[in-house]
């Protein structure tokens, strides 16, 4: 499966990839409206350790502690994508704190768990992240 890498070589800090992270999940159809509206946040980010940027987001791991540890059910696999149902979480983060990799954070509202959804159904067929990154240091491949 495809996932989002940062080559840490390229990445210019600029958090530019989190702000197409933001439009992508908000559908609306202005840049502009979206990124005022403060309940809309990226469901990815960049975090720099050491001097190397890497990008935390939903590895969609092939047998997902968030899954298994969701009391509810709210959490699920479905074709190697992991699913959030916003109507069954109960916003107790035990998905939170059992991740591996960071990616799954609190919900806008505090809720709900948001997470990377890999906003893939695009003419270009990459996250928004990877499109919007001025130095192509951000890329959607198997590894």
């Amino acid at each position: 499966m495809k996932r989002i890498y940062v080559n840490e070589k390229w990445c210019l800090g600029c958090h530019l990839c989190e702000y197409y992270c933001a439009f992508a999940n908000s559908g609306s159809d202005d840049m502009v409206k979206a990124l005022k509206d403060i309940r809309i946040h990226p469901r990815m980010r960049i975090e720099e350790k050491q001097g190397i940027s890497f990008a935390v987001s939903c590895r969609h791991c092939a047998e997902p502690l968030c899954v298994k540890s969701c009391i509810t059910g709210a959490l699920r696999a479905d074709n190697g994508v992991i699913a959030v149902d916003k109507n069954k979480c109960v916003g107790c983060y035990t998905c939170i704190m059992i991740c591996p990799y960071g990616a799954i954070m609190p919900g806008v509202d505090g809720s709900v768990v948001q997470k990377c959804e890999l906003c893939t159904n695009n003419a270009f067929g990459e996250p928004a992240c990877v499109q919007g990154c001025p130095n192509r240091a951000i890329v959607f491949e198997e590894r």
